[in-house]
C-alpha cells in the first residue's frame, strides 16, 4: 500500500493506546466465535436434518411409548421407504456427570435410514454377531478413552442395573455437523431384559420417504391411520422435530445475538473514542496534510483505514484464538454434539469487524475530512 507507512506510523504514536483498542476487538471477537460456537452446537442439527426423514413419537409425549406393530403398518404406507425405531437407554458411565445419548437400535433397518454415519463392514459385521454389541460415536469413544474391544459398563437410571457392552466399533460422520456422541446397542437385548411391562413397545420411529416433497402428505397420514387409538401418534419433519427440541433450551438464537449485539455496540463506543482523541491529536498534522496539497477525500480514507487495520488485525486475533481454542476439543466434556467454529461464522465475525471499524472511524474521519487548515494550525 502506497501510503502504509504513513498509517502505520500514525497508529503507533501511542503503543499503549493501539494495544489496548486491539486488544478490545480480539476479546469481542473472541467472544462472537464462542457464542458462534454455541449456536452452531444447537442449531446445526437442524440445519442437516434430513429432509426425507420423519420422526414418529406419542401424540402425548416423547416418553410415552409406541407399539412395535406400528412399524409393518407404516412400512406398507403409500411413500415409505423405510422404517426403523429407537428406544432412549439414559444410563451413566461411572458417574452421574459422564451424560452422553444411548439408544437401543433397530440393526436390521438402522444404517439404511442413517448413512451419514460411517464405519467399517467388519465392525459392523461384529456388532451384528455380538449381543452385547455396542457402537460408539468417535467424539464419546475420544472422550472416555474407548477403544474397540473394551468392556463399557454402563449404570442404568430408569432400568436399574449395570448394563456392559462390548465395543464393537466406532462411527464417525460423513459431515462436521453431525452428532459424534451418540452410544447404540441392540434392541433385541433392551427387549430381553426390560420388565414385562414394556416389552413390545419403542421410544420413537424414524421414517424414510420416497420423495422428500411427500413428506407432509405421508405424516398426515401415519397420524390420521392411528388416530382414536390408545397410541396415537404425532409425525413430524426430522427438521421440525429437531428444531422444536432445540426450543425447549429456550431462544438461543435470541440469546446470543443480544449478546453479541451488546458486545460490538460497547466495542462501537470504545472505538470511536479512541479514533476520536487520535484524530484530535493530530489536528496539526493533518492541517499540514491538506496545506502541501492532499485532498480532504484523502483524509478522510486516511483515518477510515487506520480504523479499518485496527479492526482487521484485532477481529483477526480474536478470530484464530477461538479457533485454535476449539481445536484442542470440547471443554463442555460431550454436552454439546459437535464443537467447532465454522469457516463462514469466521467470514461473519470479520465482516462484523470491519463494519464496526467503519462505525466507529466515519465519524473522525469526516470531522478530518472538514478541517478548515487556518483554523487547525493557530489551535496550539
Amino acid at each position: 500500500m502506497k501510503y502504509g507507512g504513513l498509517i502505520f506510523a500514525n497508529l503507533f504514536r501511542k503503543p499503549l493506546r493501539l494495544t489496548l483498542t486491539i486488544g478490545s476487538f480480539a476479546v469481542a471477537l473472541m467472544l462472537f466465535g464462542f457464542l458462534a460456537v454455541v449456536k452452531e452446537a444447537f442449531s446445526g442439527g437442524v440445519q442437516i436434518a434430513g429432509a426425507d426423514r420423519l420422526v414418529v413419537i406419542n401424540r402425548v409425549s416423547i416418553i410415552q411409548p409406541l407399539p412395535l406393530s406400528y412399524m409393518d403398518k407404516m412400512s406398507r404406507m403409500q411413500g415409505v421407504k423405510a422404517v426403523t425405531h429407537a428406544n432412549w437407554f439414559g444410563g451413566v458411565y461411572q458417574d452421574e456427570r459422564n451424560f452422553f445419548p444411548q439408544f437401543a437400535i433397530d440393526v436390521p433397518t438402522w444404517r439404511q435410514m442413517y448413512p451419514e454415519f460411517k464405519l467399517s463392514e467388519d465392525e459392523w459385521n461384529n456388532f451384528v454377531k455380538d449381543r452385547q454389541g455396542a457402537i460408539a460415536g468417535a467424539a464419546t469413544a475420544k472422550r472416555f478413552g474407548w477403544k474397540i474391544g473394551d468392556r463399557i459398563p454402563i449404570k442404568g437410571t430408569f432400568l436399574p442395573g449395570v448394563w456392559e457392552f462390548n465395543l464393537d466399533g466406532i462411527y464417525h460422520g460423513s459431515r462436521q455437523a453431525d452428532d459424534e456422541t451418540q452410544f447404540w446397542f441392540q434392541w433385541d437385548l433392551f427387549e430381553e431384559k426390560v420388565p414385562e411391562r414394556f416389552k413390545g413397545n419403542v421410544g420413537w420411529y424414524t421414517v424414510r420417504v420416497d420423495n422428500p416433497d411427500d413428506s407432509l402428505r405421508v405424516a398426515k397420514a401415519i397420524d390420521t391411520e392411528f388416530a382414536n387409538s390408545p397410541y396415537e401418534t404425532h409425525t413430524d419433519t426430522e427438521k421440525a422435530f429437531a428444531a422444536g427440541w432445540v426450543k425447549q433450551f429456550g431462544n438461543i438464537e435470541f440469546l446470543i445475538l443480544t449478546i453479541g449485539a451488546v458486545v460490538f455496540f460497547t466495542l462501537l463506543l470504545v472505538t470511536g473514542n479512541t479514533m476520536a482523541i487520535a484524530v484530535r491529536e493530530r489536528t496539526n498534522e493533518l492541517a499540514v496534510l491538506k496545506a502541501i496539497g492532499y485532498s480532504d477525500k484523502f483524509v478522510l480514507v486516511l483515518v477510515l483505514l487506520e480504523s479499518l487495520v485496527i479492526a482487521v488485525i484485532g477481529g483477526g486475533f480474536g478470530l484464530l484464538f477461538a479457533k485454535g481454542l476449539t481445536l484442542l476439543g470440547d471443554p463442555t466434556h460431550g454436552m454439546l454434539p459437535f464443537f467447532y467454529l465454522p469457516t463462514k461464522a469466521m467470514l461473519t465475525g470479520i465482516m462484523a469487524a470491519l463494519l464496526v471499524g467503519i462505525a466507529s472511524g466515519i465519524l473522525p474521519a469526516v470531522g478530518a475530512m472538514r478541517l478548515r487548515v487556518v483554523n487547525a494550525l493557530r489551535r496550539v
